[in-house]
């Protein structure tokens, strides 16, 4: 039978396809249970809406910048040409009320979390520190109405965040490692207790002060990928050179992006329920629709060969597979049916997903339903035989009263399984071990 948490328990971690509680958060029941596999605990971090530590800051102003980066072949360029699309109507603004934009986001190498604590705040917990320092606060005039965040591949310490008007890129120094840093940014924010500073090093600022709203890197780190759902483009910046492509091709409305993980394909996401699958060899796409509401959630699977999604109105994921190598775009859309959704919780609608990198776990979220099963996260057991087959092990419940799931994400580099950590409404980001060998 699935791990049910009783009303007033809290989840530590999964043992053997086993989902662990207690009576309340603690240090001491993660002693108990996975620290003596894993030999480390990582404690939750707790987190108020708006106003938190907040250090001083200076506040120097950061040079305006636009223009066209020559470095993208003349396919890409030309498509940056296009045609204006239409912006959000209003009937499409209204679902900007049933989502979350706030992200939590692990380093893809270090035992580092990031996670967006207010709405002009980023919380930054290092679990590698062994001094126990309390998590950093990032702030600055610029990050305004934080909403997604994301860690650079392959660039250190350097964290990129979207805020109003652009990107704020973040970067951690330490004695005799100082990042560089773009004229005229010169704002630092010492951590407390410790020789390293965060370091504003760039803000990517756009033509038109919009709400940035969908961020995702490049395997290779080079390239940020930013979008709006007030603009009717995305965006590709060259970071070192600090300029951005516009691509304008009716593509308004985006409510995600997403790189594949090797880099060959690209996926766009619009709130009118459409969606696009970008080859990056020639950046041509292919176009698809859905009948079930617009993408709530994607998450690629460790190789890049197929793409998981949910849907706003549907219980049943999607999953398109590739038919052939890069940079083919044909593909086949197949259900991946969740039953127990329905059937447990009486939920229609899956609100996000995650997917751990071994491609074994399953983190689902969902809307609405039973009384009981209001604001848990539904974990699975994944096999891929080619396709996508699911086992419910059970349900997470967070602290506080009436906690639910804001944001969750997976590390992806821990070798004992996956990390699944997540923002709850209640004030804590919780990491769960999820040890299944």
């Amino acid at each position: 039978m699935p791990s049910f948490p009783q009303p007033g328990s809290v989840t530590i971690c999964e043992i053997n396809r086993q989902l662990v509680t207690a009576d309340q958060l603690s240090d001491d029941q993660a002693r108990e249970t996975y620290a003596k596999v894993l030999g480390t605990i990582f404690s939750p971090v707790s987190f108020e809406s708006d106003g938190l530590l907040g250090g001083e800051t200076e506040q120097d102003a950061v040079p305006r910048r636009n223009g066209v980066f020559d470095i993208f072949s003349g396919a890409l360029n030309s498509l940056s040409s296009g045609s204006l699309g239409l912006l959000l109507q209003p009937a499409d603004v209204k679902l900007l009320q049933d989502i979350d934009l706030r992200s939590v986001s692990w380093h893809p190498h270090k035992h580092i979390l990031a996670f967006v604590s207010g709405s002009h705040h980023v919380t930054v917990r290092d679990y590698e520190d062994s001094d126990g320092r309390p998590p950093c606060v990032l702030s600055h005039e610029f990050q305004k109405d934080a909403k997604i965040l994301e860690w650079r591949p392959n660039g250190g310490r350097t964290l990129s965040v979207a805020c109003k008007g652009g990107i704020c890129m973040w970067a951690a120094s330490y004695p005799g490692n100082v990042p560089s840093v773009r004229s005229g940014v010169t704002s630092s924010l010492p951590l407390r207790g410790s020789a390293a500073r965060w370091t504003l090093v760039d803000f990517l600022q756009t033509s038109n002060s919009e709400q940035i709203s969908a961020l995702s890197w490049s395997p290779d780190g080079r390239y940020l990928a930013s979008a709006s759902f007030e603009s009717s483009s995305f965006t590709i910046w060259d970071v070192s050179q600090g300029v951005g492509t516009p691509f304008r091709r009716g593509l308004g409305g985006i409510s995600m992006l997403m790189w594949s993980p090797s880099g060959d394909y690209f996926f766009v996401a619009k709130f009118d329920g459409t969606f696009y699958l970008w080859e990056t060899n020639t950046w041509t796409s292919e176009p698809w629709s859905s009948k079930n509401g617009f993408v709530t959630g994607a998450t690629w699977d460790p190789d890049g060969r197929m793409i998981l999604l949910s849907f706003s109105e549907s219980s049943t994921l999607g999953s398109i597979h590739f038919a052939s190598k890069p940079p083919s775009l044909d593909a086949h859309l197949i259900p991946v049916e969740l039953p127990e959704i329905k059937s447990l919780t009486d939920s229609h609608r899956i609100e996000k997903i995650a997917w751990d990198a071994s491609g074994e776990r399953l983190a689902v979220s969902y809307r609405d339903g039973d009384e009981i099963y209001k604001g848990l996260i539904a974990i699975y057991d994944v096999k891929r035989t080619p396709l996508i087959s699911t086992s419910l092990i059970g349900f997470i419940r967070g602290p506080g009263d009436n906690p639910k799931p804001i944001a969750f994400s997976f590390y992806n580099k821990f070798k004992q399984g996956p990390l699944l950590s997540v923002c709850w409404s209640s004030g804590f980001c919780c990491t769960y071990p999820l040890i299944f060998r």
